[in-house]
């Protein structure tokens, strides 16, 4: 069994190795696909070369056989007629087959004298034969026939020799003789076809060695032809690699003026008008990004001196009458919440200029759920969902930025708050070998077809008339996508209406790793309450009161 797997492994890798290049390569699929055509023709223009040979050849060897035959019939009986007594017909007919035979060196031709199947004749003249061929070569068959018609007979045959294992093919040429006192016998001229045999061994040498000439010809003809198609397809694919890279200045070089030149031409002309427009894209990013970080920076100022009236009056509004008191409380609620989009915008154009960095560190993730989870108890109650951790006691380090996965978690946890129409909220951390991951599960409104992939989308609401409970920015689930793809992890949302949505965030545990799979999964399964989950610790966070007198919380910064 060892020597079969090591067998097997041995040859899967040149496999392996060769299908890889028959994907990769179009100038080695053209030409093996050229060469094997050629070949399937060259096969079948040479079988059927062959064969018209071969019948050429076999005909007139018969016809030549046929003519041999009758003339030394016609000797032989008229010879056998001239004998009288019995002992001048052994001396005729030992004396008489080797001149019917071929002369010596030829041995083309050859005779045999057998006593005729229906022959009751008491003189008994003896088998013969010319040289040394065999005469048990002749079918029976073939003796049933010539002693049946009387005409002669043809029938191809093998011809062997006594004393040795050699065959050759041949054709048999028999009749019936009538030797006078001795009754019906069969006369058999064999024809040797070895010559024949010969041609047509060294015609198939040549048609075969041809053929290979001829189809590494065709192979090399192929070749070139698509190297000359190939080349300039190679280069606009190391052109396109090296501008999606962003040499955004690379460029084909066009070689004469037949359509390649052309198609060369027109993937330049492509190039610039893409590096014309990207860099008018890239400008006017650049103004975006330095437009929207001057404006929050300069409504920094006259924000702290709102903040610091609105605080003033905030703090009175129990002097003021209650309309005055209440506006009082509003001004507060929307300066929380104008401050938290202004921070938003912030990160969200150092997001853009891609200039953050992580300061990265092995934390426990269960200690950040821990406190995002029991920071947001106060929403929970206002909003009357339970915030329920999912721990297994197992510790889920991992080197991450704090401050960061923090602020995803807590975004995650809001809009989980904000949508779960009051029911409980699971937050639920794990581990495995190379990754962790942090779900955050509500049963509320869900998510419809195709929103799972807009939800990251800046300021996007799946509906728009829906007013926001707790004041977010519109940016928390942006700025946390943005926060996972640092960390070179995944952000991932599921949802159905009715049944709530799960977002899982997957991280891998060393920084700089690679993930190819969550310890979480992202839809959850049809059975998912808390209570009814088997095997896992659940800790149910004490509920305050509701504050009184204070501020709303201001979303997600």
């Amino acid at each position: 069994m060892r020597w079969t797997t090591r067998l097997w492994y041995a040859l899967g890798r040149p496999v392996a190795a060769v299908r890889q290049r028959w994907r990769r390569s179009l100038q080695l699929r053209v030409v093996a696909t050229t060469m094997l055509l050629g070949l399937i023709v060259v096969l079948a223009l040479g079988t059927v070369v062959l064969q018209r040979i071969q019948s050429g050849l076999v005909e007139e060897r018969l016809n030549v056989a046929r003519g041999e035959a009758s003339r030394g019939l016609a000797d032989a009986q008229s010879q056998l007629a001239t004998v009288s007594d019995s002992s001048g017909l052994n001396l005729l007919v030992n004396d008489m087959l080797p001149r019917l035979a071929s002369p010596p060196p030829d041995d083309s031709r050859d005779v045999i004298l057998l006593r005729s199947l229906g022959n009751d004749s008491p003189a008994v003249l003896p088998d013969l034969n010319s040289r040394t061929v065999s005469r048990s070569i002749i079918p029976p068959e073939m003796r049933a026939r010539v002693a049946k018609s009387g005409n002669q007979e043809e029938q191809f045959i093998k011809i062997r020799y006594t004393g040795s294992d050699r065959t050759v093919p041949g054709i048999a040429m028999g009749s019936t003789v009538n030797v006078p006192g001795a009754g019906p016998y069969e006369l058999y001229f064999v024809f040797s076809l070895a010559r024949e045999q010969e041609t047509i061994n060294l015609v198939q040498r040549s048609l075969v060695g041809g053929g290979v000439v001829l189809v590494l010809l065709v192979g090399g003809v192929a070749y070139v032809v698509t190297r000359q198609v190939v080349r300039p397809v190679r280069q606009a694919a190391m052109v396109a690699q090296r501008l999606s890279s962003g040499r955004l200045q690379e460029r084909m070089v066009p070689r004469g003026e037949d359509d390649l030149a052309k198609l060369a031409a027109s993937f330049n002309t492509m190039a610039h008008n893409l590096q014309t427009h990207i860099s008018q894209l890239e400008n006017l990013s650049r103004v975006q990004q330095r437009f929207v970080s001057d404006v929050s920076h300069e409504l920094r100022t006259p924000l702290t001196t709102i903040r610091m009236a609105g605080d003033v009056m905030h703090e009175a509004r129990a002097d003021f009458a209650p309309a005055v008191a209440r506006s009082a409380e509003l001004l507060q609620t929307q300066l929380d919440r104008f401050e938290a989009l202004l921070s938003d915008l912030l990160e969200i154009s150092r997001i853009d200029a891609g200039g953050d960095l992580l300061d990265v560190e092995q934390v426990d993730l269960r200690d950040l759920v821990a406190r995002v989870v029991e920071n947001e108890t106060s929403l929970a109650v206002r909003t009357g969902s339970e915030l329920v951790i999912e721990d297994d006691g197992v510790p889920v380090l991992a080197d991450v930025d704090p401050r960061r996965i923090e602020r995803i978690l807590r975004n995650l946890v809001v809009n989980a708050l904000e949508h779960g129409n009051g029911k409980p909220v699971q937050v639920q951390a794990a581990v495995d070998e190379d990754a962790v991951a942090i779900s955050v599960r509500d049963h509320g409104v869900g998510l419809r077809p195709g929103e799972a992939a807009l939800v990251f989308n800046r300021f996007w609401r799946a509906d728009p008339s829906r007013a926001r409970t707790v004041g977010g920015t519109g940016l928390g689930l942006s700025i946390a996508i943005e926060d996972a793809r640092l960390h070179h992890g995944w952000l991932q949302a599921w949802g159905e209406p009715g049944k709530g949505s799960c977002f899982r965030l997957t991280l891998p545990r060393t920084a700089g790793g690679e993930l190819t799979s969550s310890p979480l999964p992202l839809a959850p399964e049809e059975d998912d309450e808390p209570a009814a989950a088997v095997g896992k610790a659940y800790q149910r966070l004490p509920v305050p009161p509701a504050p009184l007198g204070g501020a709303p919380w201001s979303g997600p910064r």
